[in-house]
């Protein structure tokens, strides 16, 4: 089978929704400063999960669900949407959009001890090396590199966005099993409704969720951008060239997420990144490239459609927002 090249409309779409994912970020951080994040997160995936559901019948016709599905499904909503947007707007409030952003990259990381502790992943000295440079660049993302801060400094902004990272894991494993009977879409889809339904059910329970007085033409936008652009349109694109590329040469263009929300924190926020941030991490990317150097390798040369080109939807999934989110 010949090799299926990136064309330049791909290329394009697969930077935008770096970009994208990138500015989630800023945009986050712009609405938390002026509504309620359990606000920010509902009207978020209200606008994600009516563009959303729009595009699965439009393309695959209504969901047909199981009970199993919807277990699953449940599960989706519970970690990667409810929970992790807590943790990621909560800790928006604390810490700044880059360096949180860089903390998050540490995700992969995550995932591939997870895989090795619960999974019975093998343990090779590549894996192991990759691991430990990103954790050292986590260490110096987290504490600015006064690594004494370890000892009790750490604040609450910065375990939070921890958090987001342990959720994130979690909502992928759970993906890898609802990816064995879902599409992305129909998968994506459903946790975005189950976890806006709860959502909008802790937000009206804390009365938070139409307290918009203090709600700015900039917070409006920003919430319209996280749920319409950030999550519905960047999905819909990243989902695409998944099915035309496959998962793996796909997943490469993530990579950026942090280096956007980097310059765009920068930008727009006017963020001053310390040089121990920086160059954790630049550790964190150097190590999650470590980690996946053979699979940068298989991706490469590999044929779309191969067997490890196309794995279940959950690996997609994986790579949605790490967000986004």
């Amino acid at each position: 089978m010949p090799i299926t090249k990136i064309s330049a409309t791909q290329y394009w779409k697969l930077l935008t929704v770096a970009l994208f994912w990138g500015a989630t970020w800023v945009a986050g951080r712009i609405a938390v400063g002026e509504v309620s994040p359990l606000a920010v997160a509902s009207w978020r995936f209200l606008l994600a999960a009516m563009v959303l559901g729009a595009l699965l019948i439009r393309k695959e016709g209504w969901p047909r669900w199981s009970r199993h599905d919807l277990l699953g499904i449940f599960g989706l909503g519970v970690s990667g949407i409810f929970l992790y947007n807590l943790c990621f707007l909560y800790g928006l409030q604390h810490i700044e959009a880059g360096r949180g952003a860089l903390v998050v990259a540490l995700t992969p990381v995550a995932i591939a001890v997870a895989d090795v502790l619960f999974f019975g992943a093998a343990m090779t000295l590549r894996r192991a090396v990759g691991i430990a440079i990103a954790l050292a660049g986590c260490l110096l993302v987290v504490t600015r590199g006064k690594f004494e801060l370890l000892l009790g400094g750490v604040g609450v902004g910065e375990l939070l966005i921890l958090g987001c990272v342990v959720l994130w894991t979690a909502y992928t494993f759970i993906g890898r099993s609802v990816g064995q009977r879902l599409s992305p879409l129909s998968a994506t889809f459903g946790a975005s409704l189950a976890g806006w339904l709860m959502l909008t059910l802790a937000a009206l329970i804390d009365g938070s969720l139409f307290a918009a007085s203090n709600l700015t033409a900039d917070g409006a936008l920003s919430i319209a951008f996280l749920g319409i652009l950030g999550t519905a349109v960047a999905f819909t694109w990243y989902a695409e060239a998944v099915g035309e590329l496959g998962a793996t040469r796909t997943g490469m263009f993530i990579n950026l997420v942090p280096l956007f929300a980097v310059l765009l924190g920068a930008l727009i926020l006017h963020e001053r990144l310390t040089a121990a941030t920086l160059f954790g991490g630049a550790l964190i990317v150097a190590g999650v490239v470590t980690l996946n150097w053979s699979i940068v390798k298989s991706g490469a040369i590999s044929p779309v459609g191969a067997g490890d080109e196309i794995p279940v939807s959950g690996d997609t999934l994986l790579n949605i927002g790490a967000n986004t989110k």
